[in-house]
């Protein structure tokens, strides 16, 4: 049984896919920074110094009544929150990944296409007569 599991691990498939998991993975967390610490400050300066990460509703207060200042403090409280700004931030990584994996697909699907064959090469003249010179006997 270890022999057919190495045998399974060490295919080329099941290697590419782990390879493929960490980098995912690393490519994740690269896209998470962005977003949070490159993108989303500006737009939240833009629109009035919001922090989107900090943006939520009380659905329930917690041991301690309201007002939170911050989503930290309201979990610490025990409240339970509705936390649209982290949903937002993981909104706008998603559609950076999504992006990114499509343009990766979109460029292996142009070098997988492989350009249409040539077209045959015109027959030497010699066979042309030949052919001529068959059909003509034929007749």
């Amino acid at each position: 049984m270890l022999k057919e599991f190495k045998a399974f691990a060490m295919r080329g498939n099941v290697v590419d896919m782990a390879v493929g998991i960490i980098i995912g993975a690393a490519f994740g967390s690269i896209v998470k920074s962005l977003v949070d610490d490159i993108i989303m400050p500006p737009i939240g300066l833009l629109l009035g110094n919001v922090d989107f990460s900090e943006l939520f509703f009380v659905l329930k207060e917690g041991a301690v009544a309201e007002p939170y200042a911050t989503l930290a403090a309201a979990r610490e409280a025990g409240a339970v929150t509705l936390n649209y700004g982290l949903f937002v931030n993981a909104v706008v990584s998603f559609t950076i990944v999504a992006f990114a994996v499509f343009m990766l697909i979109r460029t292996i699907n142009r070098l997988r296409t492989e350009e249409p064959p040539a077209p045959p090469p015109a027959a030497p003249e010699d066979v042309l007569l030949l052919r001529e010179i068959r059909d003509a006997l034929k007749k």
